[in-house]
C-alpha cells in the first residue's frame, strides 16, 4: 500500500500536462479540531503533479522526485471530497542533473471554492546520475574520518 493508498487519493484523469485527483474527507485525513489537515491537502497536490511527473518521464531511463512544495491554505474542509488539480507551468534544465517541472496546483472542495494552491517542483534524474550518486556515497562511507 502506498501513502496516496493510505489517504484514499484515486486519480480521476491524468496526462503529460494537467493531472486530476480525488481524496475524500474522512477522519484519518482531519486535524483535532474536525478540519482537513494541511499536510493531506499537500499530499494530495503533491501526488497530482508527481504522477504528472511519471507520466512525463521514461522509467526505463529515469525516476521523477519531488523536490519542492509551496502551498497556501485558503479555506478549511469537514466533510465530502478534495479534488487536486495539478498542471504543468514550465520545465527547465537542473543545475546539478535532470530536468525540473513546475507545476500549478489547486485543491477544490465539492463547491468548487480553491482549498489550497501554491506550485511544487518535481525533477527528472537518470538512473545513471543516481547510480553516481549512490556509489560516491558507499565511498564517502568506507574513508575514515580525518582527526
Amino acid at each position: 500500500m502506498t501513502f496516496a493508498d493510505a489517504l484514499g487519493i484515486r486519480v480521476e484523469s491524468a496526462d503529460e500536462q494537467r493531472v486530476e485527483a480525488v481524496m475524500p474527507i474522512t477522519p484519518e485525513v482531519l486535524q483535532p479540531f474536525g478540519f482537513v489537515h494541511g499536510g493531506a491537502t499537500i499530499a494530495l497536490l503533491e501526488t497530482a503533479a508527481s504522477i504528472g511527473a511519471e507520466l512525463r518521464a521514461n522509467l526505463d531511463e529515469e525516476r521523477p522526485f519531488g523536490v519542492d512544495v509551496h502551498v497556501r491554505h485558503r479555506k478549511s474542509g469537514r466533510a465530502g471530497t478534495l479534488r487536486g488539480v495539478a498542471e504543468l507551468d514550465r520545465e527547465e534544465p537542473s543545475r546539478a542533473a535532470g530536468m525540473k517541472q513546475f507545476w500549478r496546483v489547486a485543491a477544490y472542495d465539492d463547491a468548487g471554492d480553491v482549498v489550497s494552491e501554491g506550485e511544487v517542483v518535481t525533477k527528472i534524474v537518470s538512473l545513471d546520475y543516481l547510480a553516481r550518486k549512490n556509489r560516491e556515497r558507499a565511498t564517502a562511507k568506507e574513508l575514515p574520518l580525518s582527526s
